[in-house]
């Protein structure tokens, strides 16, 4: 009798038919490792043995089973990111950038991504003393944290936009490329930012000394020459409010040069080899001047003295983050720090304000960056994983969770570059007026609606990968920890809105009324387009909304437009948006796709503040919003 025959006799003669009776044909042994020896003071049944024997029992002692879900796979984000290569090609469509975009995204899938993950398992640490008890502060970074440092520097990641080989499209090619390595560079795109950043204010104030060389070695494509530069600003007392917030003190000495004093309560990528900082400078008395106009720019350079001590400053401790672990942060006390004074004396905020500008924009590359691959492996697992018998792909439900954010994810891309667009036409020297109003005004759009909207889509594609999107090891919820930073860092998405009012007062509203032009121009350039006619109407109605609130913005009391700043904000993304989208959908090489995410942005309520201000939201006294937030009555 066959082994088979045996059980089912065995389950019949006992009286319980139920699945038994259904014996299928003998399956091939699963080779997986085992251990066949019986528990301890138990003896294994003659059915038990039976059923291994013929190995339909997966899960005894060490059989795990044969089952295992494939995991999502990394391909080359460069060939798997359409909209990238159909931006550029229609703007820059040199062989020889494509051919860069397309090798370097190679090696991000094959190799860099690797080292982003060892950034992440082995993150900085700080060892305060040697072994003999001298006072180190040494922060500890992984090797793979040592290599994006020297890959940066080869790959051009900041020097592509100081040579301005492409001219006013250098921009675009440089933020495409850190577009690519961002989710990927364990956070390295951080300490970029920062250097981005301090390249540019040292070359806006005049590269010269005592910073020439420092400007060189930010911009070099050498990875034995290669600096990165920090930004410490941030105090105890508040993070952007560093008019109110910055105690640090500049101490002058003989031959020029300062001594800086301080606590610096949050620095970025504290192993950088120097900073651009702000402090104030102390008269003969020591007395400062309070307020921003007592604020100056300061350069220093991060060194250790032939003892092994840093010079004039003390790592009091790394900061414990929820995300960018893989980046050391930390409270730093300033001790006697050498610096060199930059700006004019008291012109520190305004000196400084570049470095925000490159900043903001990296952050938004990131964001959409962010967005970009999580849906990249969201789409390549929807073609592995079998859900109630069908590939999630073939699940009409979830195509359609993942297109929503496909058309978030295309908007926040188009929005990103165009702004990396007008910094480009600015610092080549051809941008009209009309180009810098924009580029004022959408800065810090950019930054505070791509910042919200990559929380959101991330933490949706977490959840596309059901639990696994839970479980730390596969990698998976760390983009959303690094994600929530982006609406945090550089300002966030309040201080922004606020600053979108500051900028249009301050230009007398002529940021707004090149917002408006420029977005009639695209709108204009698909007025023939029948495919797009809902799109355009929809944005079109949306700008004339727009331009209505603003009429009757402009005869309330300043109150007004400041609850109204963060919906403001949001259409001014919104609507631009849509039109960007609409505008790539009438290239000549633009796919139906392309039409497709246009109509689909722009179903969306394109002008929130609109709607807001037909319910009084702006009117309402915001003591009744104070209220309600700290309402602790008991109801009776």
């Amino acid at each position: 009798m066959s082994v088979s025959s045996a059980l089912l006799s065995r389950r019949v003669a006992g009286g319980s038919c139920r699945l038994w009776c259904v014996i299928p044909s003998p399956r091939p042994l699963i080779h997986v490792r085992s251990a066949s020896v019986a528990e301890p003071g138990r003896r294994r049944s003659n059915e038990e043995q039976l059923w291994e024997a013929a190995g339909y029992l997966p899960f005894t002692r060490a059989r795990i089973g044969p089952f295992f879900q494939e995991n999502p796979v990394l391909k080359n984000p460069f060939v798997e990111d359409a909209l990238l290569r159909g931006y550029l090609k229609r703007h820059i469509p040199q062989e020889v950038i494509l051919s860069d975009l397309c090798a370097f995204g190679e090696h991000v899938a094959k190799e860099v991504d690797g080292w982003g993950r060892e950034c992440e398992v082995n993150p900085p640490r700080l060892v305060h003393f040697d072994p003999w008890g001298r006072r180190v502060d040494h922060i500890v970074t992984s090797h793979a944290w040592k290599r994006m440092k020297d890959l940066s520097a080869q790959e051009g990641l900041v020097a592509i936009g100081y040579e301005r080989s492409f001219g006013e499209w250098s921009r675009v090619y440089q933020m495409s490329k850190l577009y690519l390595f961002s989710p990927s560079s364990g956070l390295y795109t951080c300490p970029l930012a920062m250097t981005d950043g301090a390249a540019k204010v040292i070359q806006s104030l005049g590269v010269s000394w005592p910073v020439e060389d420092a400007y060189s070695r930010l911009t070099t494509r050498h990875p034995e020459r290669f600096w990165t530069s920090g930004q410490w600003m941030t105090e105890r007392q508040g993070g952007s409010d560093v008019a109110s917030g910055t105690e640090t003190v500049a101490v002058p000495q003989t031959d020029g040069s300062y001594k800086l004093h301080g606590f610096k309560w949050f620095t970025s990528a504290t192993d950088a080899d120097m900073t651009l900082t702000l402090a104030r400078v102390q008269d003969k008395t020591g007395a400062t001047i309070p307020g921003s106009k007592g604020l100056s720019l300061f350069y220093a350079e991060v060194s250790r003295d032939e003892d092994g001590r840093l010079r004039g400053i003390e790592v009091q401790r790394l900061k414990d983050k929820l995300g960018t672990r893989q980046m050391p942060t930390a409270e730093l006390l300033l001790d006697g720090l050498p610096a060199r004074r930059l700006s004019e004396e008291g012109r520190g905020v305004s000196s400084i304000a570049n470095m925000l500008t490159i900043t903001r924009i990296h952050n938004s590359v990131s964001a959409a960056a962010a967005m970009r691959r999580v849906l990249q492996l969201a789409r390549d697992y929807a073609t592995r994983r079998t859900a109630f018998r069908k590939l999630l792909k073939d699940h009409p439900l979830h195509m359609q969770t993942l297109a929503r954010m496909e058309v978030e994810s295309r908007g926040a891309f188009l929005l990103v570059m165009d702004v990396c667009r007008l910094l480009g036409r600015e610092e080549s020297g051809v941008a009209t007026e009309h180009d810098a109003h924009l580029l004022r005004l959408l800065t810090p759009v950019v930054k505070l609606y791509t910042g919200k909207q990559a929380m959101a889509v991330v933490s949706e594609g977490l959840e596309s990968f059901g639990g696994q999107g839970y479980i730390e090891d596969t990698g998976l919820p760390g983009i959303l920890r690094d994600a929530q930073v982006l609406s945090i860092w550089e300002g966030t998405t309040n201080v922004l809105s606020l600053d979108v009012l500051r900028c249009v007062a301050r230009s007398s509203g002529m940021v707004l009324h090149a917002y408006f032009s420029h977005t009639k121009s695209l709108l204009a350039g698909a007025s023939s387009v029948s495919s797009l006619a809902p799109a355009v109407t929809a944005v079109g109605g949306a700008l004339c909304e727009l331009e209505e609130f603003v009429q009757v913005a402009a005869t309330r009391a300043p109150s007004y437009l400041e609850l109204a700043a963060r919906d403001l904000a949001y259409s001014l993304a919104r609507i631009y948006t849509g039109a960007l989208l609409i505008d790539h959908a009438c290239w000549k090489g633009a796919s139906p796709s392309d039409t497709y995410a246009a109509l689909r942005w722009c179903e969306q309520d394109l002008c929130p503040v609109a709607r807001n201000q037909r319910r009084g939201h702006y009117d309402s006294n915001a003591s009744l919003d104070a209220a309600l937030v700290f309402d602790q009555s008991i109801q009776g």
